[in-house]
């Protein structure tokens, strides 16, 4: 009895270091999945504050909320399954659909910059003028979540080309933990980034000297912020979206000679600086990632740009 006992025991303690190591590798493998959707991730932050501007600051907070439930629906309800699908009947097509996906990002990335250098950054939801706060208030979450759903589809095709390898039950623990703790970061530094210049203000006026200073400062700051968040995410954007591309036209053996020699001129580069050498191939590596990018974003810019725009009438109805 006592021998069957120990056995139990060790059976136990056996499927208990198995639990174990199974729950260590879903969370190695959500934090390099994660590590690999970094550059979609500072772009859903960087993107995400505009939705809230020009509401009740009363309103932020709670409308943050509702962007990150539709952003976990997003994620949980209808991609999770789709990405489980698709490893499961179609991996061939993970590819080929990263790749459309960063398209899509060096598009994006591309078309702002385009924006900023002409002058016309005004979409033509944003010329719209809508009188009623809740009407605006529901515009403005259902274009936010309309925004993370393509982010968040990004984010799970990446994770998912990062943990195809593994058993589908396992791809399904690993993308829900992605999937939750990219929505609870991502949400939780915005709402964090949106309410700083309250702070700053509750500071200025209730604090002691020295918090009052800094929390003048901070009012001062947070424009600068947005804005530097802003640039980051739209760098981060060409260099993902870049990324992905090139290693898709390397796995897909199409044109593979662009991808091999952006690796080897990063590496030979680095070698000739001498010092901190994994940092700076990293750097050149991203560097021509985003040069890939600008270059396919600036030919879909520029193939959309010679079509009709049917918004035109709308958006100057709404501007009178």
């Amino acid at each position: 009895m006592p021998s069957g006992l120990a056995a139990l025991l060790d059976d136990v303690a056996t499927i208990a270091k198995l639990a174990a190591a199974s729950v260590d590798d879903v969370g190695a493998a959500a934090g390099r999945a994660g590590m690999k959707a970094a550059g979609v991730v500072i772009d859903d932050t960087a993107v995400t504050p505009r939705y809230v501007t020009g509401l009740s600051p009363a309103r932020e907070l709670p409308i943050i909320l509702k962007i990150a439930r539709g952003s976990l629906f997003n994620k949980l309800v209808i991609l999770l399954p789709a990405a489980l699908l698709l490893a499961a009947f179609a991996p061939w097509a993970v590819t080929p659909l990263l790749m459309i996906g960063g398209a899509f990002l060096a598009y994006e990335a591309t078309h702002k910059i385009w924006e900023k250098v002409s002058g016309h950054s005004h979409t033509a939801e944003e010329l719209i003028d809508v009188s009623d706060p809740g009407e605006l208030e529901d515009r403005q979450v259902k274009g936010a979540v309309r925004t993370d759903f393509i982010l968040s589809a990004e984010i799970m095709a990446i994770a998912l080309a990062e943990v195809e390898a593994n058993s589908i039950g396992t791809q399904a623990g690993i993308l829900a933990v992605v999937a939750i703790a990219i929505t609870i970061g991502v949400y939780g530094v915005v709402g964090l980034i949106v309410k700083l210049d309250d702070i700053g203000l509750h500071l200025a006026e209730r604090g002691p000297s020295f918090a009052q200073s800094f929390g003048r400062a901070l009012v001062r700051g947070v424009p600068k912020l947005l804005a530097a968040l802003a640039v980051i995410g739209t760098a981060a954007m060409l260099w993902v979206g870049g990324q992905i591309l090139l290693h898709g036209l390397e796995d897909l053996n199409i044109a593979a000679a662009i991808p091999h020699f952006v690796h080897d001129a990063s590496h030979s580069i680095a070698e000739g600086i001498g010092f901190a050498v994994p940092v700076w191939e990293w750097v050149l590596n991203a560097l021509g990632g985003a040069v890939a990018g600008i270059v396919v974003g600036g030919v879909i810019v520029a193939l959309l740009g010679l079509l009709p725009s049917r918004k035109a009438p709308e958006v100057e109805a709404g501007a009178h």
